[in-house]
């Protein structure tokens, strides 16, 4: 499968009888949501997400399914504990299983103040546009009788490139170089897709390892479009507040609020620089003293050491340190402080291929 091993063991006993321990427990969930609170929030969920929708997608049709609250209990043996697999700020992700299908469910946590309202309906409405990429993860549909709504998922059972990338983290498996490339290539076309296929220009603003999940065949999948943003038809940026994950925030962006496709291309630069070196970026820039900016420390004594490793591994050919070189080069020109320099994600995402080809 691409060098990504076998996947990780999902446990799921969604199809079993309940214990009488998780019975009780589904039943006091029901209870304290009540049959009216269900409804006002079906009413008020579903009346913001239609129109959002609506206002969005140009009148083309995109099914969603809409799951019940109790579909979800039991797919999730009530939202399992066992079956958690990844939380967040804002959410919490499990395993589950519905019509003998594997899934993967994003509950979001009770809001706690007024932007926060619109991230599951964000991230609804941008993922149903953007289900016809193979390297998004596909939104399946979704429950809107709870006050946030729940949010059904293809399954990510694979976990994410974080778990992979970093040898520091006990489920670290290796992954390939080429494999690595083909990684960054794919989800850079994702990212290229959303700034150019829709007239108004669609920016993640989150892009990190953590975001990206690989499905049972080992395809990286792009989530987590709670935070994105549209740019206005005819405009070239948008002031928002400012969010985003640290090292992987655009400097500019930082300081003035202000969001364009290049605040994007800036993430990515991040995330390929821990994809090639295999370290985060808190690990990078702490062991960067004694050279006077982080490229000298990556040239000096990164790029060597994924040469021995990889000539460890049988990966040894010739021209990989050219790719490696390469590389580097494009995520610290994604990363440039001044963004006129960075280069477009359609760009990025040839030059990336170019790299790919460049060993036969």
């Amino acid at each position: 499968m691409n060098g990504m091993g076998k996947g990780f063991k999902v446990k799921t006993i969604s199809q079993t009888l309940l214990s009488p321990k998780r019975e009780r427990e589904r039943d006091h969930f029901l209870r304290m949501l009540g049959k009216e609170e269900r409804k006002k929030a079906f009413v008020e969920n579903g009346s913001v997400f239609l129109e959002k929708l609506i206002a969005s997608c140009n009148s083309r049709s995109i099914p969603i399914r809409s799951f019940s609250i109790e579909e979800l209990l039991k797919a999730t043996n009530n939202f399992d504990p066992h079956l958690l697999f990844r939380e967040d700020g804002s959410y919490q992700w499990y395993n589950g299983s519905l019509e003998c299908r594997l899934i993967s469910v994003k509950k979001y946590r009770k809001i706690g103040y007024a932007k926060e309202r619109d991230f599951p309906f964000t991230d609804m409405v941008t993922c149903a546009k953007m289900c016809a990429h193979k390297n998004v993860l596909k939104l399946i549909g979704c429950c809107l009788e709870t006050p946030s709504p729940v949010l059904v998922y293809e399954s990510a059972e694979n976990g994410t490139l974080s778990d992979r990338i970093f040898a520091s983290k006990p489920q670290a498996r290796p992954m390939p170089w080429q494999f690595k490339l083909k990684v960054a290539r794919e989800i850079a076309h994702a990212i290229a897709y959303l700034h150019t296929a829709f007239s108004k220009p669609i920016i993640h603003r989150d892009i990190k390892p953590q975001n990206i999940f690989f499905d049972q065949h080992g395809i990286p999948k792009l989530s987590d479009f709670s935070i994105s943003v549209a740019i206005p038809e005819g405009e070239f940026e948008v002031e928002d507040d400012i969010l985003g994950a640290y090292g992987f925030l655009c400097p500019r962006y930082a300081v003035t609020g202000v969001v364009t496709e290049k605040s994007d291309v800036y993430s990515f630069g991040s995330l390929l620089l821990e994809v090639v070196t295999g370290k985060t970026l808190t690990d990078l820039y702490e062991t960067t003293s004694g050279f006077t900016n982080l490229e000298d420390y990556i040239r000096t004594n990164i790029v060597k050491k994924i040469l021995e490793s990889a000539i460890q591994a049988g990966e040894g050919e010739a021209g990989l340190e050219q790719q490696l070189q390469a590389s580097l080069q494009l995520a610290l020109i994604c990363r440039d402080e001044n963004p006129e320099f960075r280069p477009t994600m359609i760009d990025v995402t040839k030059e990336l291929r170019r790299i790919e080809r460049s060993i036969p």
